[in-house]
């Protein structure tokens, strides 16, 4: 059984020796952004055209890296793929396609697999690039465009673990990818189809994905009484606190719900029930038009406190209703007063 390390007998200063790492690896970032220039634009014009995918692959920490960049990429509208450099030997170069460009990330640029594996790639992809240290690597000179952002000083006190490297790699991923986003006016709605799931998918999706349409609205015409409303045909849809209430052309009137019944029974105003739902409705309500996203209809149910929000077409007619029990599942946000605390747990020595 391997032996613990010891922890050092001089103090340190933790919290000084972390904002120190985290400045030495920011700062390898702004000086490789100060270096950019023609080939990281060939890159980007390269990957532009690419009919196929765009293939990365590296070796250790670099394909990790890798994986990070093609996730980057695929969400936001550059279709790629990772490739394990191992078992590319071993039948998955089968995965290229003669119309994919492939991006080989070695911050040396002397991996040795990799530039085993970079002559067996070029006949089966359409063009080679890389991201590596230096222009005169053995990698840079073999492919089509080398990106080569230069020295960086490593943040590991030893200079042996990845670190600035590899965050200027990353760094360098996220360029690329936004870079591209941009040139292809890649917004938030398709985002959003890339990002079905967790609370971020729902907020940037169509309110119309999760309304209450069809058969879960109660709908009915402002003339009718309070009476006739409630006296309808039975709800056969999901139970909704709110009747939509419309004007003869079908355009939003108002909102009646379970609350506004409640206060007629409290305030004993049983005449209001053979009157006109109109006089009681709430008017001129809250809407949503149905092509926004589920984050703008949260922050409008929260700020205004509302639990029923109806959804309205271009003409203003309702097509759908967003209710609060609808949503319990989706993260609202909380304003912060203060910086959140992290309590970190400290055991008692024995």
């Amino acid at each position: 059984m391997t032996a613990a390390i010891p922890l050092r007998s001089a103090p340190l200063d933790r919290l000084a020796f972390a904002a120190s790492i985290l400045r030495r690896e920011a700062e390898a970032v702004r000086t490789v952004a100060d270096r950019l220039g023609p080939s990281f634009l060939a890159l980007v014009e390269l990957a532009a055209d690419c009919r196929g995918r765009l293939i990365v692959t590296g070796i250790g920490k670099s394909a990790d890296v890798g994986q990070k960049i093609v996730g980057t990429l695929n969400s936001t509208g550059t279709r790629s793929f990772h490739l394990d450099a191992t078992r590319a030997m071993h039948g998955d170069l089968g995965a290229i396609h003669p119309d994919d460009v492939v991006l080989l990330l070695s911050h040396s640029g002397e991996s040795d697999e990799l530039i085993r594996l970079l002559p067996l790639l070029k006949p089966l992809c359409h063009r080679t690039a890389c991201l590596t240290n230096g222009p005169s690597s053995s990698l840079a000179r073999r492919v089509d465009v080398a990106v080569a952002y230069g020295p960086v000083d490593e943040a590991c006190p030893m200079a042996l673990a990845p670190s600035s490297s590899t965050t200027v790699m990353i760094a360098l991923g996220d360029a690329l990818a936004f870079t591209l986003s941009e040139m292809r006016q890649f917004g938030p709605s398709d985002f959003a189809r890339y990002h079905p799931a967790g609370s971020l998918g729902k907020k940037l999706a169509s309110v119309t994905l999760h309304m209450r349409k069809g058969a879960d609205l109660r709908v009915a015409e402002s003339s009718q009484t309070v009476r006739d409303v409630f006296a309808m045909a039975r709800h056969r849809g999901r139970r909704t606190g709110a009747v939509i209430l419309t004007h003869p052309d079908g355009t939003l009137a108002g909102l009646f719900t379970d609350s506004d019944l409640a206060r007629l029974f409290e305030n004993r105003k049983d005449d209001a029930f053979d009157g006109p739902i109109s006089a009681v409705m709430t008017r001129d309500p809250i809407t949503v038009s149905q092509s926004s996203a589920m984050g703008e209809a949260l922050d409008l149910m929260q700020s205004r406190k509302i639990s029923e929000l109806p959804v309205v077409d271009g003409d203003g007619k309702p097509v759908g209703l967003l209710d609060i029990t609808d949503v319990i599942g989706f993260d609202f946000e909380e304003p912060a007063d203060e910086m959140p605390v992290l309590r970190v747990r400290t055991w008692p020595s024995a």
